[in-house]
C-alpha cells in the first residue's frame, strides 16, 4: 500500500529572536542576543477573547495558542475535511511550571485556600494541545508528549503517523515550553547544565553549557491530495520521522552517539531515502560539551567529515527544551522557502577533539531546497529526528 504523504501548509513561531515567521526568520539572521533567551513583547491578551481566560492559560499555553494562530491564518479554512479527522499533537518538555511555582508560593504565604482552582488544568502537560483543541473544534486524537527536548521533534512524528496511518488528514503540532522561573533556572544551574558565562556557542571549542530559553513551534500537518483538493498553499512535506532512546544516562548522550547514529538512520530510511539524499542537518547542537561531541560524531558517521552543511539555531534562539524542537521545524521549513541556511551563531573556536562536520557560520548560506534533517535529543535518552522535504511539484 502507498503510504500518505504529509505536507505542511502553516507554520507559526513565537521565539526569543522574534514573534511571528518574518521576525523570526530575521532574527535567525541576526546576531546572538546577550542572555538568557526570555521572550520580553509577548502580549498574551491579543490571542484570548477576554483577559480573564488569559489569565487562566499559563504561559506555555499561552505561547502555543499564539503559535497556533498565526500557523492557521496561514494554512487558510480546511473546510473539506470534518473535525474527527482534525488532531491535536503538541508536546511539551515541563508543561505549566510557572502556574506551579506561582501557586506553590501563594500556598506557602497565604494558604491552600488561596490555592486557584484552575492550578491543575493550568499546570497540566496537555493543556497547551487540549486550548488548540477546543479553540479550533478538532475532535480527532488530541495528544501530547513530554520526552524533554526531544518532545517537539516526537510530536511532530506522532502527528506525521495519524495522517500517514489514515487517522486524521490534518493535524495540528508542535510543542511549547515556559520553564523560565526562579526555581527552573535554579535547578538547571545546579546540574550545571547551563552556561557559566550565559553564552550559546554550539559546537565550540569553549561551549560551557546551553542558554535556556522559552518559546513555541506549530505546524499544520495535512495528507497530500486533501491540501491539494482545496488549493492549500503547501510549504514543505514532512518526509520521514523516528524515535528510539540512549538507554544509557539520565542526561548524558551514549559515548560516540550510538543512539543518535540510529535514530538518523530509522528517519531517513521511512523517508525512502539514502543519506546522500539528505542537503543540510538542523542539528541539535545545545552548546554542551558532550551533546555536541556526540551529535558531531553521529553526523560524521552517516554521512562522512563535513559532507553537508550543519547548523544550530540555538546560537541565537537557546535552548527552549520541549519547544526546540519544533521551532527549529519551523526554521527548516523556512530555510527551504527562503532557500538559504542561518548561520550557528556564537561559534568562533573549532573544537580540535570534535568530529568534522560542515558548521554554516558568519553568514547565512545559499541552499538549493532538498531534504533536511532535523535533530533532538532530549534528557532521559529520548532521541527524535524528523525529515522535512521541499512542497511537492
Amino acid at each position: 500500500m502507498t503510504k500518505r504523504r504529509v505536507v505542511v501548509t502553516g507554520i507559526g513561531v513565537v521565539s526569543p529572536c522574534g514573534i511571528g515567521v518574518d521576525a523570526f526568520w530575521n532574527g535567525l539572521c541576526g546576531p546572538a542576543p546577550e542572555g538568557l533567551r526570555h521572550i520580553t513583547d509577548f502580549e498574551p491578551e491579543k490571542y484570548f477573547d477576554n483577559p480573564k481566560e488569559a489569565r487562566r492559560t499559563d504561559r506555555f499555553s499561552q505561547f502555543a495558542l499564539a503559535a497556533a494562530a498565526e500557523a492557521m491564518a496561514m494554512a487558510g479554512d480546511i473546510n473539506n475535511v470534518e473535525p474527527p479527522r482534525k488532531g491535536v499533537w503538541v508536546g511539551t518538555g515541563i508543561g505549566g511550571l510557572t502556574t506551579l511555582e506561582d501557586q506553590v508560593l501563594v500556598h506557602d504565604h497565604k494558604g491552600p485556600r488561596r490555592v486557584t482552582p484552575f492550578l491543575v488544568p493550568m499546570l497540566m502537560a496537555n493543556a497547551a494541545a487540549a486550548a488548540i483543541s477546543m479553540k479550533y473544534g478538532y475532535q480527532g486524537p488530541c495528544e501530547n508528549t513530554c520526552t524533554a527536548c526531544a518532545a517537539g521533534t516526537q510530536s511532530i512524528g506522532n502527528a506525521y503517523r495519524l495522517i500517514t496511518s489514515g487517522r486524521c488528514d490534518v493535524v495540528v503540532t508542535g510543542s511549547s515550553e515556559a520553564a523560565m522561573t526562579p526555581t527552573g533556572i535554579a535547578g538547571f544551574t545546579n546540574m550545571t547544565a547551563m552556561s557559566a558565562e550565559n553564552l550559546s556557542r554550539p559546537f565550540d571549542r569553549d561551549r560551557d553549557g546551553f542558554v535556556l530559553a522559552e518559546g513555541s513551534g506549530i505546524l499544520i500537518l495535512e495528507e497530500l491530495e486533501s491540501a491539494r483538493a482545496r488549493g492549500a498553499t503547501i510549504l514543505a512535506e514532512i518526509m520521514g520521522a523516528a524515535s528510539n532512546a540512549d538507554a544509557h544516562h539520565i542526561t548524558a548522550p551514549s559515548p560516540g552517539g550510538v543512539g543518535a547514529i540510529s535514530c538518523m538512520r530509522l528517519a531517513i530510511e521511512d523517508a525512502g531515502l539514502e543519506p546522500s539524499d539528505i542537503a543540510h542537518v538542523n542539528a541539535h547542537g545545545t552548546s554542551t560539551p558532550l551533546n555536541d561531541a556526540a551529535e558531531a560524531a553521529a553526523i560524521a558517521e552517516i554521512f562522512g567529515p563535513s559532507a553537508l552543511p550543519v547548523t544550530s539555531f540555538k546560537g541565537v534562539t537557546g535552548h527552549s527544551l520541549g519547544a526546540a524542537g519544533a521551532i527549529e521545524a519551523v526554521g527548516a521549513v523556512l530555510c527551504l522557502q527562503k532557500q538559504a541556511i542561518p548561520p550557528t551563531a556564537g561559534f568562533t573556536n573549532p573544537d580540535p577533539e570534535m568530529a568534522p562536520i560542515d558548521l554554516v557560520i558568519g553568514e547565512p548560506r545559499a541552499f538549493t531546497p532538498g531534504p533536511i534533517l532535523s535533530n533532538s535529543f532530549g534528557f532521559g535518552g529520548h532521541n527524535g529526528c524528523v525529515v522535512i522535504g521541499p512542497a511537492p511539484a
